[in-house]
């Protein structure tokens, strides 16, 4: 093995004290067994994983990339992108880039869905984790790397490297040593480096085909739709072509909760020297949503008159909202609440006096408290809203005696033999008045133009399933634990197909007896 022609990234999983598991449970994560090295052939070279260090307190892989700059010349269409990829000297062997990027995609594929049999509590578990990358192109600088890689919660250590160390007047190049730290999920460190390297590049080594679309959505659809920098980085990711452009933006509405407003994205220099509109070079900066008016799309933004259906998204949480309202709800529990986008809707309605979140991340219930600005709030407002981290798969006695829980798109990640342990933990234990549970609706998946035949709208899904099964599942929820059950679609009905969304209303049947003596 050598590394005349080789790029290099490093994973270091250091656990705490008391952690309850070894560092070297990262192999188990990776799918990759850390007592021998392992090839793995790509189109352009070759990657190796092994382990410098493996012990019970500290874990290293590193994945090492040799490029073979002829197969690389010659694999590629005249058309790819980026003409400095048609010689036979450039950087491309030695840079962090997509070919980089790529690899990580195809060698940690399991890992980077966040799936692991053997130990699929850990795969679910936030890591302490350090990256580092010895050369990163960013012709954006430091700035950059910052500004793409903070929000995700990473402390980013991004120093540029000489022109030459012999000459330092040369001054700075446009690559970096980037060191990130911060804890997470793993699947989620392996996807913020898949999108966000070739971001930085500014230049991909393949040409895109519809299906980049998919892939982008896939695998950023947890943190993109909320980064600051979302148009920007689709933007770069997508090599700015408008119209793949618009539709990634497009599927954020609908499967990651966007606004519809943001799907007007400012324009934000690409580190080239020239934004897409030809406007004067700027340092790329991070967009307020209020800012996020002004379009770097083909298209101009809509006239105030025009009329727009609302986002997916927009629909699944006013239908939510509507139910709640029908069942005569004030204390409402919001189960796998996420980054708080439903809370942020239910706190603004004063028919809820009280309002608990949950969810297993604590990193998703951190980025909910700064996105609805608690520290800000008046005090009674700020008091109507409490946020618990735990497992809905568990029992949790301070989740009982409310009028109401919402599932907005949770079941479908949970692992099917774990439902049960779901349903007793809802329906069972917490046996709120009404639940109101919803999920894609899998026949519908053949509507989505980018979404290959088979495939789930996001990587996290454990299943998606049809209006049939979903209706199976809720009737035997219902006979079990005293409920009754309706149905009701969310979004536009197709003919053939039915709904995007469908939704299930349980009612406790005690309460459907009282309504009906009333």
């Amino acid at each position: 093995m050598s590394d005349d022609r080789s790029m290099l990234l490093t994973i270091t999983c250091t656990p705490p004290e008391g952690a309850g598991w070894p560092a070297s449970d990262l192999g188990f994560l990776l799918h990759k067994n850390p007592g021998r090295v392992q090839e793995f052939e790509q189109s352009y070279g070759t990657a190796h994983v092994l382990y410098p260090e493996a012990s019970a307190r500290r874990c290293t892989v590193a994945l090492l990339l040799e490029v073979d700059p002829i197969r690389l010349v010659r694999g590629r269409s005249r058309s790819t992108p980026d003409f400095s990829l048609g010689q036979y000297v450039n950087d491309r062997p030695y840079a962090a880039s997509s070919l980089l990027s790529v690899a990580l995609g195809s060698v940690f594929r399991t890992a980077l869905r966040g799936r692991c049999e053997l130990r699929p509590e850990l795969a679910q578990t936030e890591l302490p984790l350090r990256i580092e990358l010895p050369a990163v192109p960013c012709k954006g600088g430091p700035e950059a790397a910052e500004q793409v890689f903070a929000p995700l919660g990473w402390t980013v250590q991004a120093t540029p490297l000489p022109l030459d160390p012999a000459f330092p007047e040369w001054g700075e190049s446009h690559y970096l040593r980037l060191e990130l730290t911060g804890t997470m999920r793993l699947s989620d460190a392996l996807s913020h480096l898949y999108v966000l390297l070739p971001v930085l590049d500014g230049a991909k080594h393949y040409w895109l085909a519809a299906d980049e679309v998919d892939k982008l959505i896939r695998t950023a659809a947890g943190w993109l739709a909320e980064h600051p920098e979302r148009a920007w980085i689709t933007r770069r990711y997508l090599a700015r072509r408008q119209s793949l452009v618009r539709t990634a933006l497009a599927r954020l509405a609908e499967v990651d909760e966007v606004e519809p407003e943001l799907l007007d994205a400012v324009e934000v220099d690409d580190g080239t020297g020239q934004s897409a509109s030809g406007a004067a070079p700027t340092e790329p900066t991070r967009q307020s949503s209020a800012a996020a008016i002004q379009t770097g799309l083909d298209d101009p933004p809509p006239a105030e008159s025009d009329t727009r259906t609302p986002a997916l998204a927009v629909q699944r949480r006013a239908a939510v909202r509507a139910q709640l309202h029908e069942a005569g709800a004030h204390r409402v529990l919001d189960l796998g609440c996420g980054e708080g986008v439903l809370l942020r809707e239910l706190l603004s309605d004063t028919t809820f006096t009280e309002i608990v979140g949950v969810d297993v991340s604590m990193r998703a219930l951190n980025i909910a408290k700064r996105r609805l600005r608690l520290d800000r709030l008046p005090e009674r407002v700020a008091n109507r809203l409490t946020l618990l981290q735990g497992a809905l798969t568990y029992t949790d006695a301070r989740l009982r005696g409310y009028d109401a829980a919402v599932l907005m798109e949770v079941i479908e990640h949970i692992d099917p033999p774990r439902l049960g342990a779901l349903e007793h933990a809802v329906f069972g234990s917490a046996a709120p008045a009404s639940v109101v549970v919803t999920t894609p609706n899998s026949e519908f998946n053949v509507r989505y133009e980018t979404l290959p035949h088979g495939d789930f709208r996001h990587d996290d899904h454990r299943f998606e399933w049809t209006r049939a099964e979903f209706a199976a599942w809720a009737e035997g929820v219902a006979a079990r634990y005293g409920y009754d059950v309706r149905y009701l679609p969310i979004g536009t009905p197709d003919e053939e197909v039915g709904p995007p969304t469908q939704m299930a209303v349980f009612t406790e049947l005690t309460r459907n007896d009282e309504k009906g003596a009333a």
